[in-house]
């Protein structure tokens, strides 16, 4: 069964980031520690379904504060398909060089703030116009993605470099190039990407042991409780609580 490869294919992809990436996550975690306990942000952003991990981590259950999504509507394509801000108009605008500097112009930024990109490749100008400005302005950038796999390709910025060689701290997310996993019978393009389990499962590693050094530390985190589990009566209080920390904070951004 087709079902059983891809679930297998995912399977892989987990483990190997187990086996490779534990060091890599860890590095990456300290950084954003370090951010969220100095009352700075983890700024996060990604173009088409690498939006998809900065959705993953907050505002939703079991994320705490601390994590600014950067999301582009422009560059995600999931509102339509054709028509007005198509697949066509995203796969142009992520390549488009100056419009992360546009986009970045939107916010304000700390030094002790980190930048937390999403890639498949790492050769999209928009990405690599993030890191670079954020280079600039004094963060700590990581970067997300299929480093290994993607060494050989060729950068879209005029600046020749790929988002995976201004990294600080890279954490690959061992998926294949091609990201469909599946080949099939009588077709030339397999089915079943992978990349998008890669990064949610790269992401929760990460916030976890980020959850894990700051309560170490003794930081009070500021979660986003469950508001659906019956008996809780608490946690409307605490969802005010999380939501009213973020308002806090936004504020500077």
């Amino acid at each position: 069964m087709l079902a059983k490869q891809w679930l297998n294919n995912a399977r892989d992809v987990m483990s190997n980031i187990e086996d490779t990436q534990m060091e890599n996550i860890q590095a990456a975690s300290t950084v954003m520690a370090d951010s969220i306990e100095a009352g700075c942000w983890v700024h996060t952003f990604g173009c088409g379904h690498a939006t998809l991990p900065i959705e993953e981590m907050y505002p939703r259950i079991g994320g705490f504060v601390g994590f600014h999504p950067m999301i582009e509507l422009p560059l995600t394509f999931f509102t339509n398909i054709v028509g007005g801000m198509s697949v066509q108009q995203f796969v142009f605008l992520e390549r488009v060089e100056g419009y992360g500097n546009e986009i970045m112009k939107g916010h304000n930024f700390d030094p002790k703030d980190t930048m937390w990109l999403f890639s498949h490749t790492g050769i999209n100008a928009v990405n690599i116009d993030i890191a670079l400005e954020s280079r600039k302005k004094g963060m700590k950038v990581i970067v997300f993605g299929s480093a290994g796999e993607a060494k050989d390709k060729k950068s879209r910025h005029s600046s020749g470099k790929t988002l995976f060689d201004l990294a600080d701290i890279v954490v690959d997310t061992c998926v294949p190039v091609v990201d469909a996993s599946v080949p099939l019978k009588n077709h030339f393009d397999k089915v079943g990407p992978v990349s998008t389990m890669g990064f949610v499962t790269a992401v929760w590693m990460t916030v976890t042991t980020v959850a894990e050094i700051l309560a170490d530390r003794g930081v009070k985190l500021y979660i986003h409780p469950s508001h659906n589990v019956p008996g809780d009566t608490t946690a409307h209080d605490r969802l005010e609580e999380a939501l009213g920390e973020y308002k806090r904070r936004i504020k500077g951004v």
